[in-house]
């Protein structure tokens, strides 16, 4: 039964419970790698190529080891994640785990191991993924057994893990308390991603990491205060119109609209040091090179539990994000290039991926073992959980996760 969930946004790494960060040996990395790491990785190099050749590679299904469609699903999805695909195929990961002082890195050795057999595999049969989910469950014990799980948590739980090991942070320094007030937002924003990033800093949190922008306005003295905030995927609540086809940027707008909060909900307003009634707004501060949108499709009320049946049509190319930016001189530009289904209802379903294939330029279906050809125009249906967009080639050189 999918888990309902109520944030906006994704927790930060190291603030999950399921993956508490390790603590860190008092010991700094050393400079250098050994000879049979750098022998390992220019192999990797030589024997996987940076572009991947027009042959049927990446169509090999997985087995399904009991109700573990969700993972599938989310597998084949970022299998078709092409910088993290290249970072497995190439081995460039083996840096950041040799230049890590963590232990643990089973989770990462399985994952990549997976994608390469994926992307490698000269036989159509399908694959066992029991390796690896023998390590998440080590994770995250919450996947041991067979129970059909959300996918939208396992990815969350998945990237979590997988950051964790590659952090190429071995020795986090602790969070500053002291207060400071920069004279502007864009200012405030700089110096909270690099604080982040002194902490969080792997190929993980380059892809698929954002800063969202959340801004509170008092009612009755004007003031405005500003946090913000790292996200791994956004939850996206679904429009609702009498008539007329619900698309992305309705959901997108309704995220991003004016919120009033009163009565219970007041918060404390930090001039007037009582609790008012506020408007909140969420923004986009920094855009991610791989946007994951979430589709809340799955409601809690008082009685019952739900599914949200909704057609969203949503873009496969130029899914334009200006309007829901914080920077309105900003104009980033995204592609669809995986989605994860989800048919049935909250009592049972199945899940399933479209991917396209980067090699091909076309699009196929992921139904556990079975991989097939199918159309673009079989993409958007009122199945899709998950949206997983890539930053276009024109707007990744101004979008990219640096110190701002």
């Amino acid at each position: 039964m999918p888990s309902l969930r109520h944030s906006y946004t994704v927790t930060a790494p190291g603030q999950h419970a399921a993956f508490p960060a390790e603590e860190p040996k008092l010991r700094r990395k050393s400079p250098s790698l050994s000879r049979s790491m750098l022998v390992s990785t220019f192999m990797g190099l030589i024997i996987n190529p940076a572009k991947v050749s027009p042959s049927p590679q990446g169509l090999v299904g997985l087995k399904n080891l009991g109700n573990t469609c969700f993972m599938n699903s989310i597998l084949q999805c970022l299998s078709n994640t092409c910088e993290l695909r290249d970072y497995c195929l190439r081995n460039f990961y083996r840096l950041d785990l040799s230049s890590s002082c963590r232990t643990s890195s089973g989770l990462m050795e399985e994952f990549a191991k997976l994608t390469q057999t994926l992307w490698t595999s000269l036989s159509k049969e399908a694959i066992s993924p029991s390796d690896f989910k023998n390590q998440i469950q080590r994770f995250a014990p919450k996947f041991v057994g067979s129970s059909q799980q959300d996918a939208q948590e396992f990815l969350r739980f998945l990237l979590d893990g997988l950051h964790n090991e590659v952090n190429r942070v071995s020795i986090r320094p602790k969070v500053s308390v002291e207060d400071f007030d920069p004279p502007s937002d864009d200012e405030k924003s700089r110096r909270m991603w690099n604080m982040y990033l002194e902490r969080e800093n792997s190929k993980v949190v380059d892809l698929f990491v954002g800063q969202l922008k959340s801004s509170l306005t008092c009612t009755v003295c004007g003031f405005r205060s500003t946090v913000f905030d790292p996200f791994w995927d956004l939850s996206i609540p679904i429009a609702q119109k009498s008539s007329g086809e619900v698309t992305l940027k309705d959901c997108l707008k309704l995220f991003t609209r004016e919120d009033v909060l009163d009565g219970d909900e007041r918060p404390t307003c930090d001039r007037c040091k009582t609790r008012r009634k506020c408007i909140k707004r969420f923004s986009i501060q920094k855009f991610p090179q791989i946007l994951v949108l979430h589709l809340k499709r799955f409601s809690d009320t008082n009685v019952q539990m739900g599914k949200l049946s909704t057609f969203v049509k949503f873009p496969l190319k130029d899914l334009d994000m200006r309007e829901f930016s914080a920077a309105t001189s900003e104009r980033p530009v995204y592609n669809l290039y995986a989605v994860s289904n989800h048919t049935g209802n909250t009592l049972g379903g199945h899940y399933t991926a479209y991917c396209r294939n980067s090699a091909l330029g076309v699009w196929y279906s992921y139904n556990d073992s079975r991989v097939s050809l199918m159309s673009s125009s079989q993409v958007c249906s009122s199945n899709a959980y998950l949206l997983f967009y890539e930053l276009s080639a024109s707007s990744q050189s101004k979008y990219q996760t640096c110190r701002l």
